[in-house]
């Protein structure tokens, strides 16, 4: 069993020399800052929110974010959405392309929406935590919702297990793909209403509530809101189809 660090700043400034970091993951951490000199080996994986990164001095930021949008151009919609009518083609994309990945999911064995691959959320969780995504910066800061909170969504990683608590999340469940989509898609249509009824003035209203008592405190506006539900669409349906691909091979060699 390979040791497992959590909440921890003993690696913080620390240098490492010498050593076998063969199968080294380093997962939701800040690596501000992060060098790997004159470090030798395959398969090399990167994946996160990198504001600048530098490889073998060649700087490869814009490189990598530009053939992200080429490939998956709803990023874009949802990073540069600033007006009611933007938000709404953004949202129709959105959609869309989850209607069409959605189809493509139920076409493999329910087991497999169960599967993770390389250790990210299955199919079935991804699910789970864009329901939450909703419930949080829609349901929650936006509509100011009594009960916004469905019990399947799954927060993000850095959520304490108390807060989760807090907010009556399952976070132990194991519902099927279908026992999530009801209230998912029904969050989807909610989200189609609050942009079918946007208005350039609601774009800067300042909600009541922020999404969770575990965010910051800060002025949340609609339109940020907007952009982090949409922007958590686009990025995690990339997730999303990259294994959707892997899964599909599994089934076909078994």
């Amino acid at each position: 069993m390979p040791a497992e660090y959590t909440q921890s700043d003993q690696f913080r400034g620390a240098r490492i020399h010498l050593c076998d970091l063969s199968g080294l993951e380093i997962r939701d951490c800040d690596v501000t800052g992060l060098k790997i000199v004159d470090c030798y080996g395959g398969n090399v994986s990167l994946g996160g929110g990198f504001e600048r990164v530098v490889v073998n001095d060649v700087d490869v930021t814009a490189y990598v974010e530009a053939e992200l949008d080429r490939l998956h151009p709803n990023r874009v919609l949802a990073r540069e959405a600033t007006s009611a009518a933007e938000y709404r083609a953004a949202w129709d994309a959105i959609e869309k392309q989850w209607e069409e990945t959605l189809d493509r999911a139920r076409r493999l064995p329910e087991a497999k929406l169960h599967e993770q691959v390389d250790g990210e959320w299955s199919f079935v969780e991804t699910q789970r935590h864009l329901l939450m995504a909703s419930d949080a910066w829609i349901g929650n800061a936006v509509l100011e919702e009594d009960a916004p909170y469905h019990p399947l969504g799954l927060p993000g990683g850095g959520m304490p297990a108390e807060a989760s608590a807090k907010l009556g999340l399952t976070l132990d469940a194991t519902p099927t793909l279908d026992e999530v989509l009801a209230p998912r898609l029904a969050r989807m249509a909610t989200m189609r209403r609050v942009v079918d009824e946007l208005t350039e003035a609601e774009l800067d209203r300042v909600c009541g509530r922020k999404p969770a008592d575990s965010y910051p405190d800060r002025e949340y506006v609609v339109r940020r809101c907007l952009m982090v539900v949409c922007k958590e669409e686009a990025e995690h349906h990339r997730y999303a189809v990259r294994d959707l691909t892997v899964l599909e091979a599994g089934a076909r060699t078994e």
